[in-house]
Formats: C-alpha cells, sequence, structure tokens
C-alpha cells in the first residue's frame, strides 16, 4: 500500500463541501470516485480541512492509500482526466511515508478571504469573491483585527454546527491590505474553528464600512457569545490557500 499526498485546486460553486455529503456532490466523493475507476479499489480520501459549500481552495492538500503499483505523475494524470468536467485538479501528487497524514501531521493552515469592493456586478469574479458596494477602509480593519491575533476563546465567531471540543484557538495573523478595488484578508493558524474565519471577515467589514468602531471587534471577541457576531461573510470569498507539515 503506497501513501499518496495530493494538492488540490478546487472551485467550490458546484460542491457541498469538501468532505463527502448525502445530499450532494463533494470534493471528497469526486477525488475518490475517480481513484476507483484508475485503482478498482476502494479509496478514502483524508484532506488536510474541511470547506463548506461555495468555499475555494488553492492548494488543499490531502491523501490517498493505493495497492495498485502506479507512479505519482500517472495517478494525476490519470484522477485530472476522469475527473473532468468537474472544477476540481490534482496539481502535485508525491509519494509519502505511511505515518504522513494529511490532517493530523499539518500544523498549520492558511486562508485568503477576497472582498471585490466596487459597485459594478461582478462578471469574472462571480461566485469567486463577496461583493462589497459600500468604500471600505482596509487599514481600520487591518487595525480592528489585530485584537483577534494570538489565544482566545472564540466562541462569538464560532458556528453552533461547531464540532470542536473547545473554542479556544491560537491565531498566528490576521491582515488585511487592499489592492487596488479589492480588500484582502489573510488568516493563518494551527486549525480554525467551524466559520471562524468568515465570522471576523464580517465583523471586520463592519468596521470598514464605518457601522461598527474598531474597538467593537475586541468587545465581541470578549463576550464570548455567537449572538454578540455582527455579520458572517459568505463563502465565495474564501480560499484555503497553504497546509504547513514539519517535513516541508
Amino acid at each position: 500500500m503506497t501513501r499518496f499526498a495530493l494538492t488540490l485546486e478546487f472551485d467550490g460553486t458546484e460542491f457541498m463541501g469538501l468532505q463527502r455529503q448525502a445530499h450532494g456532490p463533494s470534493v471528497q466523493q469526486t477525488v475518490e470516485d475517480a481513484a476507483r475507476a484508475v485503482t478498482g479499489e476502494a479509496v478514502t480520501m483524508h484532506a488536510a480541512g474541511r470547506t463548506d459549500a461555495g468555499v475555494h481552495a488553492v492548494a488543499m492538500r490531502a491523501h490517498v492509500d493505493i495497492a495498485k503499483d502506479i507512479a505519482p505523475f500517472r495517478l494525476m494524470e490519470a484522477l485530472n482526466a476522469l475527473m473532468r468536467p468537474a472544477r476540481v485538479a490534482v496539481t502535485a501528487c508525491e509519494v509519502k511515508p505511511d505515518d504522513w497524514h494529511a490532517r493530523f501531521s499539518c500544523t498549520g493552515r492558511a486562508y485568503v478571504y477576497r472582498i471585490a469592493n466596487r459597485r459594478a456586478p461582478l462578471t469574472l469574479e462571480r461566485n469567486h469573491a463577496w461583493q462589497v458596494p459600500q468604500p471600505l477602509d482596509a487599514a481600520a480593519m487591518h487595525r480592528a483585527a489585530q485584537a483577534l491575533v494570538g489565544r482566545h476563546d472564540f466562541t462569538t465567531f464560532r458556528s453552533v454546527h461547531c464540532q470542536a471540543q473547545s473554542p479556544l484557538k491560537t491565531l498566528d495573523r490576521l491582515d488585511v491590505r487592499r489592492e487596488g478595488d479589492h480588500v484582502m484578508i489573510d488568516a493563518a493558524a494551527r486549525s480554525f474553528l467551524h466559520h471562524q474565519v468568515r465570522s471576523m471577515v464580517g465583523c471586520l467589514v463592519l468596521v470598514g464600512m464605518g457601522r461598527w468602531q474598531e474597538e467593537q471587534v475586541a468587545e465581541a471577541l470578549a463576550a464570548r457569545d455567537r449572538t454578540a457576531l455582527g455579520l458572517n461573510a459568505p463563502p465565495e470569498g474564501l480560499y484555503f490557500v497553504r497546509a504547513v507539515y514539519p517535513d516541508e
């Protein structure tokens, strides 16, 4: 049995999320079905993270265990051929030791949230950015975001459906920057709670609009109460961009 590490890129628009779902298509099912067609084996995919419906990935890491004798490049090419026309692709494939695990060996995860800050309707970026027509003060958003960096109880920024045992998380980075008519938010941590990034982004956007004062983000955090959340950002602006491993 060989463990293959996959790097996946996908457009989450057509999927119910990364994890296999009974009520619609998922990235996991798409990859597993293609792997079964290639190998004739029942293959289970394990991923570094679980993305919601509509969330995208630039470099999600995953692994599959396969008994068939096949080279990594051949496996990658076969999977990509069989997954068409689904909007998911394997961009890299390599052999890993048996004790390497896409989820449990991962020591860091990073996301980017993309906001199109313009009034004109989105064409090329439809379903791939959150359009906010009101002018946003990215500098104020960045200042407010720093109150969330560090180890905190993120109950306010946690979905009521979150299955994590504890709301305590250490946020390593939350930076806000403007690139022309886009506002980009970079978040990095060892792991995140369900909806944590989207919830933080929603509150920062309220600051950027001037509807919240900067200190209200810290107050929402301190409340440790989901009802203190101002806004949960939609999924289409969120991208999983990096998984970190000690051996890499």
